[in-house]
């Protein structure tokens, strides 16, 4: 399996939970981070990162794993320059993205990229 891409974001930028939220994704943000993922139905890498992700924030406090349904999220998807999926969204307490990764990461990727949003 390839490595996902991974590059940091600008701080100021507008949250994107407040924008998940507006779009009526469901769910609730982690008190300290939470990890936003995009999947679509039939991707197989999708539902490895939602195993990953769903274990991360199982033993790290404070952290939520929301799952969006990029298909029925289209205007979101464009707002985040979201461009594949899985695409998952690390975000701060303040719902503001810190890093992404396009692809499938590793738990390890996951860890290393929730320490900038801690």
């Amino acid at each position: 399996t390839a490595a996902p891409d991974t590059e940091p974001v600008e701080a100021a930028e507008p949250g994107a939970w407040a924008r998940a939220a507006a779009a009526g994704v469901p769910g609730e943000p982690g008190e300290r981070a939470t990890l936003l993922q995009f999947s679509s139905a039939f991707c197989a890498p999708c539902r490895a990162t939602r195993r990953v992700l769903g274990e991360v924030a199982a033993v790290v406090p404070g952290v939520a794993h929301v799952e969006v349904d990029a298909e029925h999220h289209l205007q979101l998807v464009r707002d985040l320059d979201v461009r594949r999926t899985p695409t998952t969204l690390v975000l701060d307490a303040a719902g503001r993205e810190v890093t992404r990764a396009a692809g499938a990461p590793t738990k390890q990727q996951v860890l290393a990229g929730l320490e900038a949003a801690l």
